[in-house]
């Protein structure tokens, strides 16, 4: 699904902000878990580290600070929004939503509020929703959360998951603006494949192994990935009108630095304009592109007027990709 974002309602990101654990898990203590060591991770995967979600923290928990330094950037109050998507595999329950607990914690008191469900795409999803339902008024001002506390559903013995993944949090505002921010996105899913990345045992289908566990076909998943990063930036600058050397920054899904480093090549990014932090904190699925562009944000990467791409993958099989002007001023 392709979808021009130039409607007569110019839509920006007002607000951004990030939220990751304290706890610190480094290659060197997976090894002792697991039979790997450092070289092995580093060598297939770019992680040296990841942040781990404490046993008292939900996912609720991750996303309140995240979602308050959205808010706090944008100048407003919780009770000013009145549309709140948390884009998660990983709620604090099934319901009620965490999307509705985040909205009494902030104060948004009547705001419409669910979660969203699209594996590591969730985010980019999230956003696109958002944006439609502010340029078609039914929304004023969105909050969109991607997170998600991957550690509770990984098999601490399996080395093929436990090493890529981690825990956190990343917010963004959405409001009516001056001028365009959005410019274009492009979602789809393959669900033919999603037996390649699945928690089966999760829901209501029942399944002879009941362990709710991630289960991975990494070499599939790395075949999707790798074409699907570099087809879905393609449509949507297409759509667009423009092309990659247009890109000023570049954030893709932080799920393997091999991954990103066959699209960035790919596609012809230079290196420069690739906002990279996976080594740092792990895959965090509807958390990665927002922890990533608030860490550009806050080095100066992300300048008043520099076009940002964002791509996103993850299970289902789903994909998702967003062209935007930055409409903010670079932080201090």
């Amino acid at each position: 699904m392709i979808g021009d974002a130039r409607g007569d309602v110019p839509v920006t990101i007002t607000g951004l902000g990030a939220y990751a654990p304290e706890r610190v898990i480094t290659n060197d203590e997976l090894a002792q878990m697991v039979e790997t060591s450092d070289e092995w991770i580093v060598e297939r995967t770019g992680i040296r580290e990841r942040r781990i979600a404490a046993d008292s923290q939900a996912l609720s928990d991750l996303s309140l600070p995240a979602a308050q330094q959205a808010l706090e950037q944008a100048g407003i109050d919780g009770e000013d929004v009145d549309l709140l998507i948390v884009a998660t595999v990983t709620p604090d329950m099934m319901f009620p939503s965490t999307s509705a607990i985040l909205a009494d914690q902030l104060g948004a008191k009547d705001a419409a509020a669910y979660d969203l469900s699209a594996g590591c795409t969730g985010f980019m999803y999230a956003i696109a929703q958002a944006y439609g339902m502010v340029v078609a008024g039914l929304s004023r001002r969105a909050l969109v959360v991607g997170g998600d506390v991957l550690s509770r559903i990984l098999d601490w013995t399996d080395r093929s998951t436990v090493v890529l993944f981690g825990d956190g949090a990343g917010a963004v505002v959405l409001e009516p603006a001056g001028e365009a921010g959005f410019l274009a996105f492009e979602l789809g899913a393959d669900g033919a494949g999603g037996e390649h990345l699945w928690l089966p045992g999760s829901g209501s289908r029942t399944f002879e192994d009941p362990e709710q566990f991630v289960k991975m076909n990494g070499r599939e998943v790395f075949k999707f990935a790798t074409r699907v990063l570099v087809s879905s930036a393609e449509a949507v600058l297409e759509r667009y009108g423009g092309s990659v050397d247009d890109v000023d920054v570049y954030v893709p899904h932080q799920a393997n630095v091999r991954i990103i480093d066959h699209a960035t090549k790919k596609l012809g990014i230079p290196s420069e304009r690739v906002v990279i932090n996976v080594d740092r904190y792990g895959n965090t699925s509807s958390g990665s592109i927002p922890l990533a562009l608030a860490e550009a944000q806050s080095d100066g990467r992300l300048r008043r007027g520099s076009l940002v791409l964002m791509t996103g993958m993850g299970a289902g099989l789903t994909w998702g990709s967003a062209l935007m002007r930055w409409t903010a001023e670079a932080s201090a």
